[in-house]
């Protein structure tokens, strides 16, 4: 998703002075610095890679000034467990971290305090599937639902939905040729690296799944705001 379309989810959250904002699996945190960027917050970043987690403190240390605060924590996100609710929870992309898109709004939504709100990042299916793309990528049908069944799946976990931003196909062009550009110039700039014949593997795999089996039509993505009622 380009960065112009999560400012606009962002730009809507009208978040107070001091707010509390947890990103779950945060990566390189770039959402929750964009949102101390933009706010007054306290945030907390927690994610698994101490790589990741150590280039979000490297941006974090150059782009968010006082009063806004951001702390980042390398650990499992399933194992973080708050003394505080947050006005703001986000995962984006990442619900296997609770094993499902159900499960990872119930959590956050045990993490958000009443009248807080949830950001989540989830794929959907734009159409049906076939059977060789779900072969090809171990994938069932209902590992993912549809647009429309994510905002529903939010509305069953008791939340209430204001907002989404959906991928284009263009962002999607972008993000899958990106990791294969990604991968690829690692492999011609790394030739001695033993994980090289692993990584071109899975690199083909990518770029068949996007482009071979159907991936590009196939596949949505987008992020859902939801308020705690």
């Amino acid at each position: 998703m380009n960065t112009q379309k999560l400012d606009e989810i962002i730009s809507i959250m009208d978040l107070a002075e001091g707010a509390r904002v947890l990103d779950i699996a945060c990566g390189k945190a770039e959402p929750l610095i964009r949102i101390a960027e933009r706010y007054h917050i306290q945030g907390t970043g927690v994610d698994i890679s101490q790589f990741f987690v150590d280039a979000a403190k490297q941006a974090a240390e150059q782009r968010v000034f006082a009063p806004s605060q951001v702390e980042l924590l390398v650990m499992d996100g399933k194992e973080f467990k708050p003394d505080k609710q947050f006005d703001l929870s986000i995962c984006l992309g990442a619900s296997w971290v609770y094993g499902g898109f159900p499960s990872t709004l119930n959590h956050l939504a045990q993490f958000t305090r009443p009248q807080g709100l949830i950001m989540v990042g989830e794929p959907y299916w734009r159409c049906e599937p076939s059977e060789e793309f779900l072969k090809a990528t171990g994938e069932s049908r209902d590992s993912f639902a549809t647009h429309a069944g994510n905002v529903e799946a939010g509305i069953n976990a008791g939340l209430i939905p204001i907002y989404s931003v959906a991928s284009s196909q263009n962002d999607w062009d972008r993000y899958e040729w990106s990791r294969i550009r990604a991968g690829e110039t690692y492999a011609l700039r790394h030739p001695e690296d033993p994980d090289v014949p692993k990584l071109r593997a899975r690199v083909k795999q990518v770029r068949d799944n996007y482009l071979k089996y159907g991936g590009r039509e196939y596949f949505g993505w987008a992020v859902y705001l939801f308020v705690k009622p």
